[in-house]
């Protein structure tokens, strides 16, 4: 797959206006007091139809033709405020828009566009689907960039290893970058190891050699938002090797860079007042004769020195590197993000992501972002008392704390002494996937907390 079709896909939306069908978003209560089209009403009681939450009916014409559909919303539609995404994978082909629904403009277009995902890359049988005509009271240019940028972190996550190693991810990072006019360098194989020695030795037993990718846009003076995400493409645990079941989801890896390179698209393609910078460090966590191995000791970046205790704990080594390297220019914020512990799975499940800051101010900014655009997040802390779990006998901090507890809370822990000079920073411990189907999502590679973060920093620089 060439790289400019990761971010150019085509739209779940047309532009037909009066020659589409229509759509009736009812209630059960729409039902029962007669309060919608009547012939649509004349059906769904003739079908028993109830308007059940992401119910379909379709309505057919007095010749026999396909006429329009009803969609339930359930009793109570707040509850699922991007339901409409049931519908984009309901309908058939065709082109459609809502004659009626008790929703906003911008959460209906977007539920759908939302649900409307595909991936069909491996699939020989592609299946038409209907198309949307936008309300027109929906900001139709800003739906279609956080769709983009969600599609985006999908593409890039559920594509496999064979077609997604540290190359083509770079590609993909390139193809971004020259989308949008961004000025990008590379650092990679043997130039890594002085500077950048924990991505360098995370990444070095791999066929495809270890790199950190670099891309700026924006202006200088405007407020210096630097991203950082883990791109481990495939992780099988090193030395430390995991079973064969843990490896079946470990393409999705580099969520963390999949995601950051979809808030990075989202913002350059709103054109924000923003000097970002995105920083991805890309490596295969491979088995070989020149693997980093339990108990070897490696002076980081900032010079802090770490004892490898595991090497399946290799994404918070290359996220160190990079999170110095991007500490060194002082940004007002930095995030990072990155598909980290099963331990903020344990805790939050896989819909939740966890996230951990310092900033009060930033937390409660995120939370309200994450409320406005029902994006899930929650803050954990970062408490000092674990600080003892990350010390080393050896050396000055450990990979891989022993005991097993408040995993999330002693990653983001060794992450932050990684970073001093940022006014701001958190860590996102992101899933990265959706286990199975819900409204806004097919299942499979998922963006997670982009749009709440990109909805924090648009109104941050406005």
């Amino acid at each position: 797959m060439a790289p400019y079709q990761f971010i150019e896909r085509p739209t779940p939306f047309n532009t037909k206006g009066g020659s589409t069908l229509p759509i009736f978003a009812v209630t059960p209560a729409h039902i029962e007091t007669g309060t919608i089209d009547p012939i649509a009403l004349d059906w769904a009681k003739k079908a028993g139809y109830k308007a059940e939450s992401g119910s379909v009916l379709l309505i057919p014409t007095a010749e026999g033709h396909l006429g329009g559909a009803l969609f339930g919303l359930g009793t109570n539609p707040s509850e699922q405020p991007y339901i409409t995404g049931k519908l984009a994978r309901a309908l058939p082909a065709g082109d459609w828009h809502i004659e009626t629904a008790p929703l906003t403009a911008n959460r209906l277009a977007l539920g759908f566009g939302l649900g409307s995902y595909r991936f069909d890359r491996y699939k020989s049988d592609k299946r038409p689907s209907g198309t949307l005509m936008i309300p027109r009271d929906a900001d139709a240019a800003d739906i279609k960039r956080q769709l983009a940028g969600v599609f985006l972190a999908r593409d890039l996550i559920n594509t496999p290893t064979n077609d997604m190693g540290p190359n083509e991810l770079e590609a993909a990072f390139r193809g971004l970058a020259a989308h949008y006019k961004a000025e990008l360098s590379v650092i990679s194989g043997e130039d890594l190891k002085h500077n950048f020695p924990l991505i360098h030795m995370v990444g070095r037993a791999s066929a495809d050699a270890p790199r950190l990718l670099d891309l700026r846009w924006g202006k200088k003076g405007h407020r210096k938002i630097t991203l950082v995400g883990k791109g481990v493409c495939f992780d099988t645990g090193g030395l430390d090797i995991k079973p064969a079941s843990s490896m079946l989801l470990m393409k999705k890896d580099m969520g963390g860079a999949a995601n950051v390179m979809g808030l990075a698209l989202m913002i350059m393609d709103a054109k924000l007042k923003v000097d970002l910078r995105v920083l991805v460090p890309v490596v295969e966590n491979s088995i070989s004769s020149n693997a980093f191995r339990p108990g070897d000791i490696y002076k980081s970046r900032k010079g802090l020195t770490v004892q490898i205790d595991n090497t399946d704990a290799e994404g918070r080594l290359i996220l160190a590197d990079a999170l110095a390297y991007g500490d060194e220019e002082e940004p007002d914020l930095m995030i990072d993000m990155a598909t980290l512990t099963g331990a903020a799975r344990v805790a939050l499940g896989p819909d939740v992501p966890p996230f951990f800051t310092d900033d009060t101010e930033l937390a409660q900014d995120l939370m309200e972002s994450s409320l406005e655009t029902d994006d899930p997040l929650w803050r954990l802390p970062l408490y000092a008392g674990y600080e003892k779990d990350i010390r080393s006998k050896f050396a000055d901090l450990t990979n891989a704390p022993s005991g097993g507890m408040a995993g999330a809370i002693t990653a983001a822990l060794f992450l932050k002494r990684f970073v001093s000079k940022a006014k701001s920073w958190a860590h996102f411990d992101i899933y990265g996937w959706a286990p199975s189907e819900r409204p806004h999502s097919p299942g499979g590679g998922e963006a997670q907390a982009i749009r709440a973060l990109y909805h924090h920093i648009r109104e941050s620089v406005r």
